[in-house]
């Protein structure tokens, strides 16, 4: 019987803000080609975990670690570890679009250019569209990707925003309450895109929107005040929960 290792393992995590803890003890492996999504009320340590996977914390002063957090075996906070490589593999989509004030063809060239994986110019141009095709945004653009990145709708921003972060060949793609600002029309993209990303990548997902986990997600986690509470088979997690505060939680009589 052959057994899938996880792209991700943590064990045993912490994570604090000066002398605050955040996160007590996770533990969590996220599998290939999966769906993670992290529920729990605000504040409990969702964004904070996610930022953890590719070391954007880092960027916080007075933040520390304790635990391991290994992609592929290798603990990403040993102090060999590349960060600018960790990002390049572990990218990441935020809450609110954010594309560059440029075209869209320099918002998805950005990034090969920068880490040196633009090729000629013809490999440029196949990564851009390639990666546009993956976000189910080629078909909207093609006939202009000189037309500037913010006179796109918003739903279009993300999904650009997504193009963006394929185009420099990610493993895992982390998402930060990713359609919270768009309207249902352009979530119901969003989350057929993930459906099909899935398919190349592995994904994890932050969400206040038990709805949506429950439709896109392989496996849910519920955070609360900085714990992992109950990780499992999205399904499980929605019909069978083992714990009484996730039964609680998914059913609205808390948080």
């Amino acid at each position: 019987m052959t057994t899938t290792s996880p792209v991700f393992a943590i064990e045993n995590l912490n994570f604090f803000y000066g002398e605050k803890r955040a996160l007590s003890n996770i533990n969590m492996d996220i599998m290939l080609n999966k769906v993670t999504a992290l529920i729990g009320p605000s504040g409990c340590g969702k964004s904070t975990y996610l930022r953890c996977l590719n070391r954007m914390n880092d960027t916080i002063s007075g933040t520390r670690v304790e635990g391991e957090i290994r992609l592929h075996g290798e603990n990403i906070y040993a102090p060999e570890t590349n960060v600018v490589d960790l990002r390049q593999r572990v990218g990441m989509v935020f809450q609110t679009p954010n594309p560059f004030p440029q075209s869209i063809f320099d918002n998805v060239a950005f990034g090969p250019r920068v880490l040196g994986l633009a090729g000629g110019k013809r490999a440029l141009e196949e990564t851009i569209e390639q990666s546009l095709r993956k976000a189910a945004l080629w078909d909207d653009v093609k006939d202009d990707l000189k037309q500037g990145a913010m006179s796109l709708s918003l739903g279009q921003q993300q999904r650009l925003c997504i193009a963006r972060v394929i185009a420099v060949q990610p493993e895992v793609i982390l998402m930060d309450e990713s359609t919270s600002a768009l309207d249902p029309i352009a979530t119901g993209k969003i989350e057929d895109l993930i459906a099909e990303l899935k398919e190349d990548y592995t994904i994890v997902i932050v969400t206040h929107n038990m709805q949506q986990a429950a439709r896109i997600s392989d496996k849910t986690g519920l955070f609360w005040m900085g714990e992992l509470i109950e990780f499992n088979d999205t399904t499980e997690i929605f019909t069978r929960p083992k714990e009484e505060l996730t039964e609680a939680y998914i059913t609205g009589r808390m948080g």
